[in-house]
């Protein structure tokens, strides 16, 4: 099983490191499982114009490619302006209605207000249940303030909400298989 998290996030380490968290718990929950993180800000992804795949550049092919490659995604976005970034929102733009069917799709968000953690329930969710992405109920997320100087995270509460994403994330999958 492949499991890809985006961190869709062009500045900063915060939301890569929330992502990779998420994908460290899926393996060590499954050491089976092969993990992948994308780092959007590793990457230049272009426009969406409407134009089919192959006009794009090689970033954006290979990005896509293997999202549509794996088996669950987790994806991570800082919360700017009451919604996910830009950047993240122009990927999810490529895809087409059933691209992540039979994906579970986790979220985990970060942000600098309290005010920010509905987001990811009400913008997030209903792009990646559009694109028939599995929402798993559980989606984590992390005030700024719980990150300390290295970006790692630092609250308990947090790991365990992360762990139990995880553990659902991987629950639905291998449901699905059935």
């Amino acid at each position: 099983m492949k499991v890809v998290g985006i961190s869709g996030s062009l500045i900063g380490a915060k939301t890569s490191k929330a992502v990779y968290e998420v994908l460290a718990a899926i393996k060590s929950l499954d050491p089976n499982v092969q993990i992948e993180l994308l780092d959007l800000k590793d990457f230049e992804i272009e426009f969406v114009n409407g134009s089919p795949l192959s006009y794009y550049n090689d970033d954006t092919i290979k990005v896509v490619n293997k999202m549509l490659e794996a088996d669950m995604l987790v994806f991570g976005s800082p919360i700017y302006q009451a919604s996910i970034s830009g950047v993240l929102k122009n990927l999810l733009d490529f895809f087409p209605v059933d691209s992540f069917k039979n994906k579970v799709t986790g979220i985990i968000t970060t942000g600098g207000t309290e005010k920010h953690f509905l987001v990811s329930e009400f913008h997030l969710k209903p792009i990646l249940s559009y694109l028939k992405g599995t929402v798993p109920v559980h989606q984590v997320f992390i005030h700024n303030d719980n990150f300390d100087d290295d970006n790692e995270i630092t609250n308990q509460g947090l790991k365990k909400r992360i762990h139990q994403l995880a553990e659902e994330m991987l629950a639905l999958q291998k449901s699905m298989k059935k």
